[in-house]
């Protein structure tokens, strides 16, 4: 079954406040670490699937998905670009210097819906969940968000900003863009805040306070398989 899933740094956890509760329901990046970039080996780029993303206000991003090094997470997020599920989510955690990540929300999350959009959740293509991957978390990488269980990601997917080497290992990289660095820069460093809502979790809705949220609301309006 699906976790409800968040987006804040690991071994910093949301709180949930009910009933004196917190839950561990976090579709989460680690926190940012200094780059140490080495080597890259057996990096397979071959047969790339090119994919545009396209915003509600009209910037474009273009990226490479990589199937030869991680299949499953490129077939998942294919599945989801085909069934048109990233058509109107937001990018809803927004790190300057780290990450932007999305795929999860829409934007009823402004109004306090914390509840993320379901999907069923995949193997975590990494190495330390059995897979070798030496894609490495270098500046507009594409990686898949999870919880702190290896096989928890779904839909929730994110770009990187900077190299971060503390990433490589323990999330599923499957691809780079290939156009829109631009995009990504003004995205990472623009305002962010605090956002107040709700989600339910096990039938019981809890209080919440998401981070780092983009301070206007930055929409997908689609994202495209092109040749």
């Amino acid at each position: 079954m699906n976790t409800i899933l968040s987006f804040i740094l690991a071994l910093t956890m949301f709180s949930v406040s009910g009933c004196g509760a917190k839950k561990d329901t976090t579709e989460n990046t680690p926190t940012p670490a200094p780059s140490a970039q080495t080597a890259v080996l057996d990096v397979d780029k071959s047969d790339p699937v090119h994919i545009k993303i396209v915003l509600e206000d009209g910037r474009e991003m273009k990226a490479d998905l990589y199937p030869n090094i991680a299949p499953i997470s490129v077939e998942n997020f294919v599945k989801l670009v085909n069934e048109k599920f990233y058509d109107g989510m937001i990018f809803h955690r927004c790190i300057d210097g780290f990450m932007i990540q999305g795929g999860g929300y829409d934007k009823t999350f402004y109004d306090g819906n914390f509840n993320q959009k379901e999907t069923a959740s995949i193997k975590g293509e990494f190495k330390q969940n059995g897979v070798e991957n030496n894609l490495k978390h270098t500046r507009g990488v594409l990686s898949m968000a999870r919880t702190q269980a290896p096989d928890s990601a779904t839909s929730q997917f994110f770009i990187m900003h900077k190299d971060t080497a503390s990433l490589d290992g323990q999330y599923a990289a499957f691809g780079e863009l290939t156009d829109g660095f631009d995009v990504l820069d003004e995205i990472a460093s623009g305002e962010t805040k605090d956002l107040e809502g709700q989600m339910t979790y096990q039938g019981q809705e809890y209080d919440q306070t998401m981070n780092d949220v983009p301070a206007n609301p930055i929409v997908i309006k689609t994202i495209e398989i092109v040749k």
